[in-house]
């Protein structure tokens, strides 16, 4: 009898427990509440750098021809820019991306082989943005087919990003006690808070190109062409985003 008085208590307080939440999940739904939306960046320097290479050779009877001279490209590619970058700095070159495969021509139900194809690509990431330019012109003379990419970054994204929630938070908070104030409140808690992080250039792409400078020679009228690749980097933007909704009461 004592077991079934106890069990039938405890029964008692757990039903009055989940009541009490449930009015407590009513409560917020009828409490009054203010929605805020707020942000904060900022304009960093990008310290990093992500340069890819695509090298493709091709042969018209041999796959065995284009994938040597594919790998001897490669890796002259490979030893030139690790000539360029510090390891010791968190630098380092990979190769990804292989293929090879053989091309065809159609005509009709007609299949004829045209070439064989080997494609590789080799990426360096590197803090070494000085040296960017060189590192396009060396891979270019070394065989280097295209430029597929060029990306930047900033090392201490984290930091920035956990600064930058910190002031919209803050300014989250300060805004939704103005607007409570205004209409006889107090802030009561917080309902709701998303809160983002991101990055974004403030280019569409990098730039890269060639600036030709003719330096010609009065004495015999003859001109000499050199180049060089000029890169700019830009800035990248920081931006925290907060929408946050706060009880009023």
């Amino acid at each position: 009898m004592k077991k079934t008085v106890a069990l039938l208590a405890v029964i008692s307080l757990m039903a009055c427990g989940m009541l009490s939440g449930v009015a407590g999940q009513n409560n917020d739904k009828d409490r009054g509440y203010i929605s805020i939306s707020t942000s904060a960046n900022t304009e960093v320097a990008p310290d990093i750098a992500e340069l890819s290479f695509a090298v493709k050779t091709s042969d018209n009877k041999s796959m065995q021809k284009a994938s040597l001279m594919n790998k001897d490209i490669s890796e002259k590619i490979y030893n030139i820019l690790k000539e360029q970058i510090n390891a010791s700095n968190g630098d380092y070159i990979k190769t990804s991306n292989y293929n090879a495969a053989p091309i065809y021509n159609y005509n009709g139900n007609k299949r004829t082989l045209e070439k064989y194809e080997v494609s590789n690509r080799v990426t360096v990431h590197t803090k070494s943005l000085d040296k960017l330019g060189s590192m396009i012109d060396k891979a270019t003379e070394a065989g280097a087919t295209n430029i597929d990419s060029l990306n930047f970054s900033v090392s201490n994204y984290e930091s920035q990003c956990n600064s930058l929630i910190d002031i919209a938070t803050k300014k989250a908070n300060t805004r939704a006690g103005i607007a409570a104030k205004g209409v006889g409140g107090i802030l009561d808690g917080i309902r709701t808070m998303d809160i983002s992080c991101s990055e974004q250039s403030n280019y569409v792409a990098p730039r890269m190109y060639m600036a030709k400078n003719m330096l010609a020679s009065t004495a015999d009228g003859v001109a000499a062409e050199t180049s060089s690749t000029s890169i700019s980097s830009g800035v990248i933007k920081v931006y925290a985003n907060i929408n946050a909704s706060f009880f009023v009461k």
